[in-house]
């Protein structure tokens, strides 16, 4: 017995998948997996299947011509193609996890690409797929052009593919924020990105505020906010939630720093422990939200202070931004204006990821 791949388009009616498979079961064929991907021009059904030796490429054609199908392709497979595609596509997802450049060999692996390019302009018409060519919009800027000489792109491989991307943008603008402080008295502090594990963390450090801390943030006396409320600004629906720590980025977190995104603009606001105030932490952190704005491309970043939080205000003059201030009562409203449109990180101008060829 021998693996083999076969493709074939056949008309989305019921009945009509069944004429197939007992076309191919008349000749010992077993399948083993099966993907059905919905086109305009019918479904497409992706077998993995084990057929007799005896069987050639051009025996497997005739076979699925009989079962109404069309549009063959047919190609030996090896046993790797016996895990199933969830699988392979969340292997490969944990791969991008540790090595978001690796995005073009990924999709080449994915789709079985003969070559991925990457472009640092976006395409002209970003999601077009058609026989050979596959287009994906980079959300950090840029384009991948796919291409594969057969079998033909469907939508589903192009779904699964701009997923794959979407998932290494989010890593890339998490390693970006991923750093090390120095402050001006040397102290060496780690900055990375909040997750709804590091709550205990976060609730430490609210226990280690004073109330005069913790009203300035929060610009009221209620006191500790609920752990409820603290989850959901760990892992805002939009913006970024920083966290420093001391001795290691696992060491107890002395500062939290928030954005929250509505619109196209984003509300900014730091907690420092107190006995870490006054030493640029909150100076850095306020720079690292604003840099990661402009990278999402909010028009502006908005600050409520209370108007007695001289350093807070101090802090965001220190900025060298241009801002304007609304006082309303006992809270100043810093507006800072950013850039029109997202930045662009920097990237080689054409990075072409060709397929492998067996000797």
């Amino acid at each position: 017995m021998a693996l083999w791949r076969i493709r074939a388009t056949v008309d989305d009616r019921p009945g009509y998948l069944s004429v197939l498979t007992a076309s191919l079961a008349l000749r010992g064929v077993n399948i083993l997996t099966v993907q059905v991907h919905t086109t305009e021009l019918g479904a497409v059904d992706d077998f993995l299947v084990d057929a007799p030796d005896r069987l050639t490429e051009a025996d497997l054609r005739a076979a699925v011509e009989r079962g109404r199908g069309r549009n063959c392709w047919v190609a030996r497979s090896e046993a790797r193609g016996l895990a199933d595609q969830p699988t392979r596509v969340l292997g490969l997802a944990g791969r991008l996890v540790r090595d978001p450049d690796a995005a073009g060999e990924t999709l080449r692996v994915l789709l079985g690409a003969d070559a991925v390019t990457w472009r640092p302009t976006p395409a002209a018409q970003p999601g077009g797929v058609d026989d050979t060519t596959m287009l994906l919009a980079d959300p950090t800027g840029g384009s991948y052009e796919l291409r594969r000489r057969e079998p033909s792109f469907t939508p589903a491989e192009y779904a699964r593919a701009q997923a794959l991307v979407e998932l290494a943008a989010t890593v890339a603008r998490r390693d970006v924020d991923r750093v090390t402080l120095v402050l001006p008295d040397t102290a060496e502090v780690p900055v990375r990105p909040a997750t709804a594990d590091d709550l205990p963390g976060v609730l430490e450090l609210h226990t280690g505020c004073s109330d005069r801390s913790l009203r300035r943030r929060y610009l009221s006396g209620a006191g500790h906010p609920a752990p409820a409320r603290l989850r959901r600004l760990l892992e805002p629906a939009r913006g970024l939630t920083l966290l420093a720590s001391t001795g290691g980025s696992a060491g107890p977190v002395v500062a939290m720093a928030n954005l929250l995104g509505e619109g196209d603009e984003a509300e900014a606001a730091l907690l420092v422990r107190d006995d870490w105030q006054r030493r640029g932490l909150g100076s850095a952190l306020l720079r690292r939200l604003l840099g990661h704005a402009d990278r999402a491309g909010y028009a502006a970043v908005l600050l409520h202070v209370q108007a007695e939080n001289t350093p807070m205000l101090r802090t965001v003059r220190g900025l060298d931004r241009p801002t304007s201030v609304e006082r309303d009562g006992a809270v100043v409203t810093v507006t800072v204006p950013l850039a029109s449109r997202p930045a662009v990180p920097p990237r080689p101008a054409d990075v072409t990821v060709r397929a492998r060829r067996s000797s």
